[in-house]
């Protein structure tokens, strides 16, 4: 099968080419009158100098690293390819960020005007904008995966246990950028977005939006550098994560070079599936905000549909001649990856949007207060885990056992069954991100429909373009929600299959050692014990790390804008200028300075366990994160989004409408969703990531030079 791996450059080249499409026709709408023009003009200008100050950061880390990584090379203790690929790797993040962001400023402005023409006029630019980011996200995915096999096998020659054992490395690089542009901009939206509406909406009084709030045009570049950059730089090392791990996993259940290109074909055959459930996503004019709801859905659910249809033929061709392997059982697993992506979006949704019960319970618990608002979504976040929990639990049950393996673990040949069980897990993963071109798609639009609400209130549109503008607004909210129950369900099965490829590699540099042992992974073992604790801890640290970022971010924002209020004369009357400028620096600042401690932290932590406790400890630490950090995230990441759709729905006319006392009450609980939806909670999908493929580069050093 390794002759036809060029597969890849095909699906690469098709989702790309897509991309540049959608970006023509975004870009053929009119951005609308001057102000709107202008206005566009300051959040792009802000969300390019702030990339800019962040990839060099970025860089400098990336810098030192690579020359770490280069002596490790030197000493045989990493291959000699990882140092290029962990460059690469982080390239490839930033510029799947860059161009989604790229697209996302210059469509913000194009909706607006759009909305004034027809709501569903409106959709269109907003989601093909989101398409861009989808699109390009798989298209160089595939293409970095496909690339480097080619150079290993055609350049170096390497068989498919090298190429498969080296690979899986590859995504630190990846995981790295991803996890500096999700904190990073993550700590610059919520701190401009909490800033804003604790003094514009909640003291001062005045919409949200309101080109009187010096915070304004930072919120809105906010929403393109952490929902945008951030989202595209995470989700595409989930992406390229999921197959590296596959191919570890298929190389080591003696699935060889079909097992590998399984995981690129069905990669290739999603993308194209994408495309196809992008063209049944349309509205009509008096939509319900269900009715748009279920627009998107329909996409999305015809893309899985027909990916799993695709998944029979290219089961049965690669794997039905394969030894050991049953193509039909590894079919079976890839439909519970697509079913349980499908799933976990689902309940996601029930929980995040107010079309449910559960956000308009909340709405009403505003009628008390804003304790009782807090109080009531963060029990909804902690209620909203048992559905994700329980569908990758059984996601991962139904593909281990239909791939081969066996929960009977005195069983004859158990290691044998373990292996191919455990292929069914990694290809689970790689099915549930198949179609993440479309499922991309619907959370990317989300920020752009969220700025052309800003612009068309700060540039005085007429009434009925805001309501269009909110309506895709807060269907934009439930899909941002959406996709990050997506992308934390994939990240857990993505974890799960690099935590273990790290087993067998950690195996493999074990029996080559100078002193080989067995490995005790049992729960007694008090190494195995020890890192379970260290990796529980360690997510909670790094979510008060980030929360704590956020926190003291918009304390600057807050004092500044309550500053030009009270200095710069005529604000209020809109006879005076607030200076975006100062909020947009201080943002910037803010976010740079801030990111650097909890991502250094999910490098440094597992490097040391493994000095101290060795390959058993860090075993337990990457389970206590993925555990941990999967449940923590859904908490996070739903609690928040109901908060904020919460105050949405009561915005709508409902418990007095806006500037009632209720709208002040779920302001509040919103600014607290803020940093749990849009830091803390999506940063824990990379962190526990790069946790496994840290172990996993380091994994020769660990062995090497462990105390115990």
């Amino acid at each position: 099968m390794q002759q036809f791996f060029w597969i890849g450059f095909v699906g690469a080249f098709i989702a790309l080419l897509y991309a540049f499409v959608q970006s023509r026709k975004v870009l053929k709408f009119s951005e609308g009158n001057e102000t709107m023009q202008k206005i566009a003009a300051a959040i792009r200008s802000g969300a390019n100098a702030y990339l800019k100050r962040q990839y060099k950061s970025v860089a400098i880390f990336f810098a030192i690293m690579a020359l770490i990584l280069g002596v490790l090379a030197y000493y045989e203790l990493v291959s000699k390819f990882v140092p290029f690929a962990f460059v690469t790797g982080g390239i490839y993040s930033c510029l799947a960020g860059f161009f989604g962001m790229k697209i996302a400023t210059s469509a913000n402005a194009r909706t607006a005007n759009a909305a004034s023409e027809s709501l569903n006029q409106g959709l269109k630019v907003a989601f093909s904008s989101g398409a861009v980011m989808g699109f390009t996200v798989v298209g160089l995915g595939i293409l970095d995966i496909t690339l480097w096999f080619t150079i290993l096998r055609y350049g170096f020659h390497c068989d498919a246990n090298e190429i498969a054992t080296t690979m899986v490395m590859f995504g630190m690089g990846a995981s790295a950028a991803a996890l500096f542009a999700r904190v990073g901009g993550g700590i610059f939206t919520k701190a401009a977005d909490v800033g804003a509406d604790l003094v514009g909406k909640v003291e001062a009084g005045i919409p949200e939006d309101d080109p009187r709030n010096p915070a304004t045009i930072a919120d809105n570049v906010g929403d393109n550098v952490g929902d945008v950059a951030g989202m595209g730089a995470d989700l595409y090392e989930s992406y390229v994560g999921s197959i590296l791990a596959t191919f570890a996993i298929g190389a080591s259940a003696g699935y060889g070079w079909n097992g590998m290109f399984l995981s690129v074909a069905i990669a290739v055959a999603g993308i194209i599936c994408s495309v196809i459930g992008t063209f049944f996503i349309r509205t009509g004019e008096k939509a319900s905000q269900k009715e748009l709801l279920s627009t998107l859905r329909r996409g999305t659910y015809i893309a899985a549909g027909l990916a799993a249809i695709a998944a029979a033929p290219l089961s049965y061709y690669i794997m039905k001649d394969v030894d050991g392997a049953n193509w039909w059982g590894i079919l079976i697993a890839i439909f519970s990856g697509l079913a349980g992506g499908c799933l976990i979006g689902y309940f996601t949704e029930y929980f995040t949007s107010d079309t449910y019960k559960p956000t308009q319970e909340l709405a009403d618990a505003s009628e008390t207060g804003a304790a009782t608002v807090i109080i009531g979504g963060i029990s909804l976040g902690l209620k909203s885990t048992i559905a994700p929990v329980l569908i990758v639990g059984i996601a991962v049950i139904v593909s281990f056992l239909s791939a081969g393996g066996t929960l009977v673990t005195g069983s004859e040949n158990y290691v044998e069954f373990f292996s191919r069980g455990l292929y069914g897990i990694g290809i689970a993963a790689v099915g549930m991100l198949s179609t993440l071109g479309i499922t991309l798609a619907t959370d990317a639009y989300g920020p752009v429909a969220d700025n052309a609400g800003g612009i068309a209130e700060m540039s005085g549109l007429p009434e009925e373009v805001r309501e269009r503008t909110d309506a895709l607004d807060s269907l934009g909210n439930t899909t941002a929600a959406t996709g990050k129950g997506f992308a934390i369900g994939s990240a857990a099965l993505t974890a799960l299959a690099l935590l273990v490829s790290y087993i067998d590699i950690a195996k493999t540099e074990i029996a080559g050692s100078a002193n080989p042992y067995t490995l005790d992974l049992t729960v007694t073992n008090p190494a195995v014990l020890t890192g379970l604790f260290i990796g529980a801890m360690l997510v909670f640290v790094f979510s008060a790390l980030t929360m704590s970022a956020v926190q003291r971010a918009a304390e600057s924002i807050v004092v500044e804008v309550r500053r030009q209020f009270r200095e710069i004369k005529g604000i209020m009357t809109g006879e005076g200028s607030p200076d975006y400028e100062r909020c947009v620096d201080l943002c910037t600042k803010g976010a740079l300075r801030e990111m650097i401690e909890p991502s250094l932290l999910a490098v440094i932590v597992p490097i040391v366990t493994g000095l101290v406790l060795g390959v058993e400890g860090v075993v337990g630490l990457l389970a206590g994160t993925t555990v941990t950090g999967f449940v923590m995230a859904v908490y996070m990441a739903n609690a928040g989004g109901a908060w904020d759709n919460a105050k949405k729905y009561i915005e709508s006319g409902k418990h007095g409408g806006k500037g009632s006392d209720c709208h002040k009450a779920a302001v509040i609980g919103d600014t607290v969703g803020d940093p749990f939806k849009d830091t803390s909670g999506p940063s824990l999908n990379i962190l526990i990531k790069l946790c496994s493929t840290v172990s996993i580069v380091f994994c020769g050093l660990v062995v090497a030079y462990s105390i115990f």
